[in-house]
């Protein structure tokens, strides 16, 4: 579904992607992590066409991604920030139903549509009518990624989305995507720093350092097979996983 072909970024003298080759295929969770700096939330924003690449190419669903049709193939993917980037002058449900409204959707399947989304993010309908200003995090999490799944897109890409929340809400809706994303079968790409999300959630891992893949696989391999030097510390330091991998 999304390819990265030989694809690097660099912002002036520093590189934040070398280039890569990477295949991300269709109705999979892959999770990038890494630590900070390591390129991850570069490479997210080449695979929705926020960047493009200095180098090689990006490719969705076998096109090449171009200033002529990013507009188009960015209509087919969701996109969820770390903080929701909700605007705060409109209720929830305007948040939702922005582009379905900018497209001309007829106000029924708009309507019914928002019914399907608030019923699979579990999410109270009074909540609708609510400012971002009015939200708890996780509920305004949930109206963010109702409104990346609003077009009912093809691939879904979140950034970080959960970093910001505490420990038991976190957890909350760890469970709810997780039944969310293996339901709607939607290729998914999650940016996290937190190796227990991928475990839990994800197909493959990605684990990346200075802008470069040092590994790609399961959550359980890079646990008990870690790939080289850089790995195994870094696995290392999610004492929590090591200690339940360990008792397990």
């Amino acid at each position: 579904m999304l390819e990265l072909k030989g694809a690097s970024k660099s912002f002036g003298d520093t590189v934040a992607l070398h280039a890569t080759e990477l295949r991300l295929p269709q109705s999979q969770i892959t999770a990038l992590i890494g630590p900070s700096g390591c390129g991850k939330s570069t490479l997210l924003r080449l695979l929705n066409g926020l960047l493009f690449p200095d180098t090689g190419e990006v490719c969705f669903d076998g096109e090449r991604m171009t200033a002529s049709n990013v507009q188009a193939l960015r209509r087919r993917m969701g996109y969820v920030i770390q903080d929701g980037g909700l605007f705060p002058h409109l209720s929830a449900a305007d948040n939702i139903t922005l582009m379905a409204r900018f497209l001309g959707w007829e106000s029924a399947r708009i309507d019914q549509r928002l019914d399907e989304l608030a019923q699979l993010t579990r999410l109270r309908p009074g909540l609708l009518e609510r400012f971002p200003a009015e939200l708890s995090g996780g509920q305004a999490q949930r109206i963010s990624l109702m409104r990346a799944l609003m077009l009912e897109p093809e691939v879904l890409l979140l950034d970080e989305p959960l970093a910001a929340l505490d420990p038991m809400i976190r957890s909350d809706l760890q469970e709810d995507l997780r039944a969310i994303f293996r339901r709607l079968e939607t290729t998914v790409v999650l940016v996290t720093h937190d190796l227990a999300e991928p475990v839990y959630i994800a197909d493959s891992v990605v684990l990346m350092r200075a802008g470069k893949i040092e590994q790609v696989a399961t959550g359980s391999d890079l646990i008990s097979a870690p790939a080289n030097d850089f790995v195994r510390p870094f696995v290392r330091a999610q004492r929590y996983l090591q200690s339940t991998e360990d008792s397990g």
